[in-house]
């Protein structure tokens, strides 16, 4: 049986994304593996205006569930960092969890704490710790960058231990 897991990292600039297939065999359940099929991120321009952005952003998420098919989504908790980032990330979210709806994809939520306990084993674990496992994890010989894909990897990898 295969599962194709998509990560996302939310954000109005910049918004991650990380697509991984999980295999495990019908006969024995500790048979599993796991590799990246494919990340990146959808930007938006700082200069544009908000509707622009944001539609931007509709279109290129519509474009990338077509395109990658996930069965199961997994997106980061939105973490209260300055209110003022916190709202734009928020609006964002929102553009996000209209199209699954209308993509009629199933979703997973998880807080930052909880990817790097994934990960790590530790739920206060730096950035750097993190991305460290995720490139580990994946057998990939260097971290991915930019580091909003990289989380969006590690987000859709803290999915399949859950799954």
């Amino acid at each position: 049986m295969e599962k194709r897991i998509l990560g996302l990292d939310p954000g109005l600039a910049i918004l991650g994304f990380g697509l991984i297939t999980c295999k495990q065999s019908q006969d024995k359940i500790q048979d599993t593996s796991v590799s990246m099929l494919d990340f990146g991120v959808i930007s938006t321009p700082a200069h544009a205006e908000m509707g622009e952005r944001l539609c931007t952003l509709f279109d290129d998420l519509h474009t990338l569930m077509k395109e990658l098919q996930p069965d199961l989504v997994a997106i980061e908790k939105l973490f209260f960092y300055r209110m003022s980032s916190t709202i734009l990330v928020a609006q964002a979210r929102g553009v996000l969890m209209l199209v699954l709806g209308q993509c009629h994809l199933p979703y997973v939520e998880f807080t930052p704490a909880q990817i790097k306990q994934a990960l790590t084993g530790y739920g206060n674990a730096e950035k750097r710790e993190v991305q460290e496992a995720v490139a580990r994890e994946l057998d990939l010989d260097e971290i991915p960058r930019p580091d909003d894909a990289a989380d969006a990897l590690a987000v859709a990898l803290t999915a399949w231990f859950q799954v």
